[in-house]
């Protein structure tokens, strides 16, 4: 293969509130791999957002949308506030996140949930809850009802208003993120939880007959259990280390993920991954984020949670850059950093770092630097 070929595009599209904040630091712990070792990386910074809106009249400007779709990884920051919320309505949904997830076909969002001793304290469970607790949502990001027609709000003739949502799955969107489901398992315990309400909705009744014909006949090595969405909110608060994988639709993977947060602290901790489909040559495109939102409230102010969008860029380097030594050493830099207080109890408290967000990088790049 030519150097060409090898060479892995990011796209960075930093976004709004703390995006460009939390960004920069793993920004700055790229540079430090690249300088390290991590070769025929191509990085190009893209506007997005309410500022590329304010330059170039557009959410998502025509460059930034080829440069995203041409690149192997794209590492996105936030998006929305206020400023945000006052482009119209039609502008926004030209270059929002739900565009780009499914114009890019990004399918399968990977969220996974560690807890971390050192931060023990700043998650609302026990620490006996805590103990072992390594699990992966897998969200499947471009169906269901955030996507599904007919949709909106009407008037009724008598004057009272009517709201529609459409939830709809067909079998082959089920299968192929099920699919993921499984072969991720194949490399971890073994065992997946299918999540639906199949008691009360016929999508559920379908998903669930989805999953486990996919499992009849390519996976029967894996361990597949099923529950209801209810009972699996109340089972990742009271017991979330019988979790390895658990696979579910767009809107209960929204929602079941935020509330598994609190088995690492806050959303401020929780990196992700939206995969798109195989490509011929056995590469996928990928967009990393934080989980967390833009946190207008706290943006410009220098003490934003860094660690999601870093904990992000380590997903990059092991699914799309191939380096799972680099991601591991990352890994490593972020647990001895936390290990040594470089924190204080409120960190993950809505999203925020007492110690700032340059002084976690600077925190990590050193543990970096000790190897």
């Amino acid at each position: 293969m030519t150097q060409r070929d090898n060479l892995k595009r990011i796209a960075i599209l930093a976004g709004d509130g703390i995006g460009p904040e939390v960004m920069e630091q793993s920004r700055r712990i790229l540079d430090w791999f690249m300088a390290h070792g991590l070769h025929e990386v191509a990085v190009e910074e893209l506007p997005y957002g309410a500022t590329a809106y304010r330059t170039f009249g557009a959410v998502l400007p025509e460059a930034s949308w080829q440069a995203a779709r041409n690149a192997d990884a794209i590492l996105f920051g936030a998006t929305g506030g206020p400023e945000y919320d006052a482009i119209p309505a039609a502008a926004r949904r030209g270059g929002n996140l739900l565009r780009i997830r499914r114009d890019l076909d990004l399918y399968a969002n990977l969220r996974p949930i560690i807890a971390i001793d050192s931060l023990n304290e700043a998650s609302s469970l026990k620490n006996r809850v805590l103990k072992g607790v390594d699990l992966v949502i897998v969200r499947e990001l471009t169906a269901g009802l955030y996507f599904g027609e007919p949709r909106g709000i009407e008037r009724l003739p008598d004057g009272s208003r009517r709201c529609v949502n459409t939830h709809s799955y067909t079998s082959a969107q089920i299968e192929r993120v099920a699919r993921d489901a499984f072969e991720l398992a194949r490399g971890r315990r073994g065992q997946v939880c299918s999540v639906e309400k199949s008691n009360v909705m016929e999508s559920g009744a379908m998903w669930r007959e989805e999953v486990e014909a996919l499992r009849g006949r390519e996976f029967r090595d894996i361990t597949l259990t099923h529950m209801l969405a209810d009972n699996c909110a109340m089972q990742l608060v009271r017991a979330p280390a019988q979790f390895d994988v658990i696979v579910t639709d767009n809107m209960f993977g929204d929602i079941l993920s935020d509330g598994a947060a609190m088995a690492a602290g806050s959303l401020g901790m929780l990196p992700s991954a939206s995969l798109g489909p195989i490509r011929a040559d056995g590469s996928r495109q990928v967009l990393y984020e934080p989980v967390h939102g833009s946190a207008p409230d706290i943006a410009g102010r220098g003490i934003a949670n860094p660690l999601g969008a870093i904990l992000s860029l380590g997903m990059a380097l092991r699914l799309t850059m191939e380096r799972p030594d680099a991601a591991a050493a990352l890994d490593r830099a972020v647990r001895a950093a936390l290990a040594k207080g470089v924190r204080t109890r409120d960190i993950l408290h809505d999203g925020m770092t007492l110690v700032g967000t340059h002084a976690m990088g600077d925190a990590i790049l050193q543990e970096l630097e000790r190897g």
